[in-house]
């Protein structure tokens, strides 16, 4: 008997019928044999995967999401750097928020008004941020579900954070509309920045109720929030965290993704042949890949230092002068996470690029072979790589800096594993199984227009 068929044969006096009869669906929809699959597929997801979701509550948070009025200077939304035209990011490495004019790609810096610097990480992508199991956002994990705080997240606010977030995805609106470069603009320009740069941003006259006070002026979304809560009873009941939720809700539902092809493997309903299987096989064998980008979601919620290359303005406090992105290390303080980012989930992978933490690549194939080989995809970084509208002076600084590459390489925390060229098409073409088209399309899809009468910007 071959080994394969022998651990079958002992696996089934240890599992249950129902367990072995799912088993049995996975491995004939995949046509692999049971030995092939170093890492076992992940169960498929459920209903009880994901946060329960008020369809009037997400409606109200479809207009404002596509509202400028949450920015500072009323000229920039959500959805100018998460578009589900652009696999609900904006399609360049690094966005350009307040001080940029067009979409995506034809996005570049207004002459009359031009930004201080590009906002400094790529665009994550918005998908299944409703599912129970996204308890860590951004690229830094500066927000994550913690119950032992009060208001059970922590976040950089620390004593300052409010209570009334219905989730962590709630609160992570609270820091693009604080953002100088993303949302807020400038303090000379606006009232919201001001309060920003002068540390107001909670209590009355704070950051969050300049906004709150702008959106509760508007009758239709007044009456709006009237109708979707219970506590509140007229405009002055609108709380910044009331916006927050009604924005989450709105993202939980418009892009959950869970009916791609892959999906329908993992609930025996289809089969992978070809390069895709070949590619499955990779991912969760030889390669390696399932190691971090684990479970239904393909991510393990962690950091890991994989030397992406690292681009544009970079992450550093106001008194600094340099390029360079620590990741992790910026929120913890431990050295072991220097240059780690969280593992980003794969679902719609195929449609969200730029790719890294800085989106320094554009090709999916060559960001997987990079990201096999760390320190030779470092060393051999290609700049015409990134997507980037214009040229600002610190766009490639770091990677010009051998001192500055050298720390990223160092950090690096896995042996290269190069993969051949046809390697890298078969797990590009199992990623590509994970596209689900109702998910990248959205359900409710993009406004006509929003209550505030602003501009709801078109991709050209």
């Amino acid at each position: 008997m071959e080994r394969g068929s022998f651990a079958f044969a002992l696996l089934c006096q240890f599992v249950s019928v129902g367990a072995m009869k799912w088993m049995l669906s996975l491995f004939a929809a995949l046509a692999l044999p049971l030995a092939v699959l170093a890492d076992p597929l992940p169960a498929p997801l459920t209903d009880a995967d994901f946060l329960p979701v008020d369809p009037e509550e997400a409606a109200l948070g479809r207009l404002l999401f596509y509202d400028p009025i949450l920015s500072g200077n009323r000229t920039v939304s959500c959805a100018t750097c998460h578009h589900p035209a652009f696999g609900t990011g904006d399609g360049v490495s690094l966005s350009i928020g307040d001080g940029g004019i067009g979409m995506g790609l034809a996005r570049r810096p207004d002459p009359e008004n031009p930004p201080e610097k590009r906002i400094p990480r790529n665009a994550p992508a918005l998908f299944n941020l409703g599912a129970r199991q996204m308890t860590v956002l951004f690229h830094d994990g500066r927000l994550e579900v913690d119950p032992a705080q009060p208001g059970g997240i922590r976040t950089p606010m620390d004593a300052d954070m409010v209570s009334g977030f219905a989730s962590a995805l709630s609160a992570q609106t609270m820091f693009p509309v604080l953002s100088r470069d993303e949302m807020a603009g400038s303090w000379k320009e606006n009232d919201v920045a001001r309060a920003v740069r002068q540390g107001v941003i909670t209590g009355p006259g704070g950051a969050w109720d300049l906004l709150s006070r702008r959106v509760a002026g508007v009758p239709a979304y007044a009456q709006a929030f009237e109708a979707t809560y219970d506590h509140v009873r007229g405009p002055e009941d609108i709380a910044f965290t009331d916006i927050s939720n009604a924005i989450a809700a709105f993202m939980a539902f418009e892009w959950r993704s869970d009916t791609a092809p892959f999906d329908a493997v993992l609930r025996g309903e289809a089969t992978l042949d070809g390069e895709a299987a070949r590619g499955m096989a990779l991912f969760y064998g030889d390669a390696g890949c399932s190691g971090c980008h684990s479970g239904a979601l393909l991510t393990d919620n962690s950091f890991h230092a994989m030397g992406a290359p690292q681009i544009g303005p970079g992450k550093a406090a106001t008194f600094e002068t340099h390029q360079r992105d620590t990741g992790r290390f910026r929120v913890t303080g431990d050295p072991a996470d220097l240059f780690a980012f969280r593992t980003p989930s794969l679902r719609n992978v195929a449609v969200t690029g730029p790719y890294g933490h800085a989106g320094a690549h554009r090709d999916l194939a060559r960001f997987v072979a990079d990201h096999a080989a760390p320190r030779a995809g470092l060393a051999a970084y290609d700049p015409a790589q990134a997507v980037l509208a214009g040229a600002m002076a610190a766009d490639f600084a770091v990677m010009r800096d051998r001192t500055e590459v050298a720390a990223i390489a160092a950090a690096i925390g896995r042996v290269d594993q190069p993969l051949a060229a046809d390697e890298v098409a078969a797990i590009v073409a199992f990623l590509e199984t994970l596209t689900d088209p109702a998910s990248v399309a959205g359900r409710l899809g993009v406004p006509e227009t929003v209550p505030s009468g602003l501009v709801v910007e078109k991709v050209p």
